[in-house]
């Protein structure tokens, strides 16, 4: 069966879902499948807070706008989550629980029966206490229960025409944080500029990780190269500086998915 079609049913069998919407590739497909299949009976919910970048917001905003979709707007404040700031390793896990507790409770109120999240199946081969919280609170995952992997969603995403199909990954601001280091309003604020910054001299990937006021950079592999020129090394150095950095790096392995994870596994 086309793993579109299967997705459609399993979204249908559920008859009115909360979709948690990041504006992401994963969650953008999941919306616009839910929401065809389910009408007024599928809405969104997305987490507006220090540890989302800006132009997250405004794109998950911008979709639901467009397509005539509910949008319900939560925002949270990230320094009254017990335990987030401290940044442990389960530090996804203590922000996931915090904040689908307050997804279910806006479905809640809007009388949706099911919550939904954008997991796909290759989620279970990286770190990622945060499911582990997803699974007690009783929140499904479509993609991953229909066997979509991220080249699926990309693959369908494409063929709707969804604008998100070739949209870089994304993740939370908090895990550009080595673990053990506060987390704080001032260099979320850092890391959002610096990356806007980036994604502004057109590197479509990138990731700024802080260690303490030091910026480390992690660019595609084959954008290094044109990072480390002359007139754009300086732009760079200087922004960060700008943004609040007192050294700038430029990590020679490159862009790879949950970095801070490989001190820890």
């Amino acid at each position: 069966m086309d793993k579109l079609k299967s997705l459609q049913e399993y979204l249908s069998s559920l008859g009115s879902v909360a979709v948690a919407f990041s504006g992401g590739t994963d969650s953008t497909l999941l919306l616009k499948a839910a929401h065809d299949v389910l009408g007024d009976k599928a809405i969104a919910v997305t987490v507006s807070a220090s540890f989302i970048a800006r132009n997250e917001i405004s794109s998950a905003e911008s979709f639901c706008r467009d397509n005539g979709i509910t949008h319900v707007m939560i925002h949270v404040d990230a320094q009254e989550i017990p335990g987030f700031t401290a940044n442990p390793p389960n530090r996804c896990y203590i922000c996931k629980r915090a904040i689908f507790t307050r997804i279910i409770n806006a479905a809640n109120e809007h009388g949706i029966s099911h919550v939904i999240d954008g997991s796909n199946l290759d989620d279970l081969n990286d770190y990622r206490p945060g499911m582990k919280a997803l699974h007690e609170l009783g929140v499904i995952s479509p993609l991953r229960e229909c066997g979509l992997t991220k080249s699926d969603v990309r693959e369908i995403s494409q063929r709707l025409s969804l604008p998100t199909w070739d949209k870089p990954a994304s993740a939370c601001l908090a895990s550009r944080f080595v673990y053990g280091e506060e987390i704080t309003p001032e260099k979320l604020r850092m890391v959002d500029r610096a990356e806007e910054f980036l994604r502004g001299l057109g590197f479509r990937q990138s990731r700024v990780r802080i260690h303490g006021l030091i910026a480390r950079i992690e660019l595609m592999p084959g954008d290094l190269s044109r990072a480390i020129q002359d007139d754009t090394r300086g732009k760079i150095h200087d922004a960060l500086k700008d943004c609040g950095f007192s050294y700038v790096t430029l990590d020679m392995k490159g862009y790879r998915m949950g970095s801070m994870n490989e001190a820890i596994i």
